[in-house]
């Protein structure tokens, strides 16, 4: 099995590039802030360097480990289901469902070893330049020379590995039932983190507005409401289109097409929800403590500045993620539809026809994710707002809402018009002949 996925990766290397690029940057991203324990832990480095050092690579790390899994496992889910047809013949030659799980392990463990291994240098390169940022702001001392060692190497290494494993596993597992079954246990996360959300960004007012936690606790909630809406994005998709009034041809077509393909969707939503949740709660909150902190007259402390740059560092993750998510996905699963396309044209259906039904599934795709990524975000905003500011919402506008819905419409909608006529240049009987 594993030669047989060797030979996989050689004869189609295209297939397994989103694959290989998503493990790239969560390979680096991972390697360049776990860099800074191996720095941390060098002799000689005072204990407030080495507290910085210390809490931004095990916050960030930890965000890092989860972008990891969900970028890998996105690609890896659209990849399985693309070759549903080449595992089923393999399933008919009389290979065991246990020889294909292997088989596709093993692929994505070459794939994510190979992007692991790229990414070593870029993650050298990366983790110098964040600790030179550390100590242009003086929360790291000057003395304090950069180290990638061991911590960073195998946990790069390592988690980027496991990962590829588990979301192969898991996707070539769905791929493989013959009939759907509703995840319980997916529902019961589902249920169980809008319901620790809920507690989390209730407890915001147990704190008073100079707690150094207040910010803790409405942030998880916002994240944890979002995990919980991302799980349940299939259903969600599905009350939505329920109730849609759209009429017209593009309308009537892209609500069918998006009933159709919802449960194929779902990861493209997980992504926009997550996305919004995080960014839009994270930036507004940070605006409405700087300028509390401003307002008092208080000198900013280390931690103070710690937990801006995180802040402002994980939201530049998610959004490198997720931009790389939803066009991996996006692509494919657009790419994969060419005999679909084919045959719209032949029923009588022009080009500019199908981009219009292609753009209103990407409207109505990103107003979904983006109304319940806000919906996460104001829960935790709120609460926030209200005791560390006496306001209920932020004075800062809707300025960091729009550059987020404008990222995600770029990247979702964006993505799909670009690859739409991509795969509109072939002629509709080539495109339908060659996928029959």
């Amino acid at each position: 099995m594993f030669m047989l996925a060797m030979r996989s990766i050689r004869q189609r290397p295209g297939s397994f590039l989103a694959t290989l690029l998503a493990a790239f940057l969560g390979a680096g991203i991972i390697m360049t802030f776990n860099s800074l324990y191996d720095t941390a832990g060098r002799p000689g480095v005072d204990p407030v360097s080495s507290e910085t050092l210390t809490t931004s690579a095990s916050v960030v790390g930890g965000y890092g480990t989860l972008l990891v899994f969900f970028a890998v496992a996105s690609t890896l889910t659209v990849n399985v289901r693309r070759r549903a047809g080449e595992l089923e013949l393999l399933r008919c030659s009389g290979a065991t469902p246990g020889q294909i799980r292997r088989m596709v392990v093993g692929e994505a463990l070459a794939v994510a070893l190979i992007g692991a291994v790229l990414a070593i240098g870029p993650a050298m390169l990366g983790g110098q330049a964040l600790l030179d940022a550390f100590q242009d702001s003086g929360q790291v001392a000057q003395n304090v020379d950069h180290s990638f060692g061991p911590v960073a190497l195998l946990s790069g290494v390592d988690i980027t590995l496991v990962a590829a494993a588990g979301a192969a596993f898991l996707a070539v597992r769905r791929a493989m039932r013959e009939a759907r079954q509703r995840g319980r246990a997916r529902t019961f996360l589902a249920y169980a983190a809008l319901g620790l959300g809920a507690l989390s960004v209730t407890s915001t007012f147990a704190f008073s507005a100079t707690d150094e936690a207040l910010m803790a606790t409405p942030a998880y909630g916002a994240i944890l409401l979002s995990v919980g809406f991302a799980l349940l994005a299939p259903r969600l998709l599905k009350g939505v289109l329920e109730r849609l009034p759209l009429t017209g041809a593009s309308g009537w077509l892209a609500v069918r097409n998006l009933r159709r393909r919802v449960d194929q969707l779902s990861g493209i939503l997980m992504s926009l929800i997550l996305f919004t949740a995080v960014s839009v709660a994270t930036l507004y909150m940070q605006g409405v403590e700087s300028d509390a902190t401003k307002a008092s007259g208080a000198v900013r402390t280390v931690d103070a500045k710690n937990l801006q740059t995180l802040n402002l560092t994980v939201v530049g993750i998610i959004v490198v993620f997720v931009c790389v998510m939803l066009v991996n996905s996006l692509y494919a699963a657009t790419t994969y539809r060419g005999r679909e396309f084919g045959q719209q044209r032949l029923a009588g259906a022009s080009p500019g026809q199908v981009l219009g039904t292609v753009a209103v599934e990407g409207v109505i795709l990103t107003a979904v994710g983006l109304f319940f990524g806000t919906v996460a975000a104001l829960a935790g905003i709120v609460p926030f707002t209200v005791v560390r500011a006496d306001s209920v919402l932020p004075h800062q506008g809707l300025g960091i809402w729009l550059a987020v819905v404008s990222v995600a419409a770029a990247a979702t909608i964006g993505t799909s018009l670009v690859t739409a006529r991509r795969v509109l240049r072939a002629p509709a009987v080539e495109a339908v002949g060659l996928a029959a």
